[in-house]
């Protein structure tokens, strides 16, 4: 026997925001160009048809509208700062996921701190568990939606390209997803 779900439809819907880093320009090239390439070599266009651009997520937030998370990110942009990171890995997240990883270091865990703290305080908002503070992965996704044979060539191109490197976070970001779009964004 089925059981039948029936959404209240006075309860609101959230939609899922971002708070995301964005890089220097050459680091932004370096990113683009693995995204390029993924899309080439497998055929999985995802992230080049929905315009992702190389960005590494601090928060997933679920709100019923953006305005609820505008003043907090307005709040942010006295506290934090730019910095350095290096990539230095690759990786996945089972089963569609390819990745570039950098070192977690202090700045980006003071930055993921600084974000829950001031998001996490928000009234009808939920933090994802996958971007509090000790449960955050830092990534950038180079591929999405990759099917198991995907997967296995994006793992061959990046073992023969990939190599560490030094990169600026020089903005945040405040956006929504599916489609991407940038909401609003604060210059480090």
């Amino acid at each position: 026997m089925k059981s039948i779900c029936i959404r209240n439809l006075n309860t609101p819907v959230n939609d899922m925001y971002l708070i995301s880093l964005y890089f220097d320009e050459k680091t932004n090239s370096i990113l683009q160009r693995y995204i390029d390439k993924v899309a080439k070599v497998t055929g999985n266009t995802f992230m080049t048809d929905h315009e992702v651009p190389p960005h590494m997520t601090l928060s997933a937030i679920e709100a019923r509208n953006v305005d609820v998370l505008k003043p907090s990110f307005e709040t942010l942009a006295g506290r934090l700062k730019g910095g350095q990171i290096q990539f230095v890995s690759t990786g996945q997240l089972f089963p569609y996921v390819f990745y570039i990883t950098p070192v977690l270091n202090d700045y980006l865990r003071e930055l993921s701190q600084t974000v829950f703290d001031e998001y996490s305080k928000i009234p009808e908002t939920s933090v994802s568990r996958y971007y509090k503070p000790g449960s955050w992965l830092p990534h950038v996704t180079i591929g999405k939606t990759l099917t198991k044979e995907q997967m296995l060539k994006t793992l061959e191109l990046v073992q023969d390209e990939f190599s560490p490197f030094l990169s600026e976070v020089t903005r945040i970001g405040l956006s929504r997803v599916n489609p991407h779009k940038d909401v609003d964004s604060i210059i480090l």
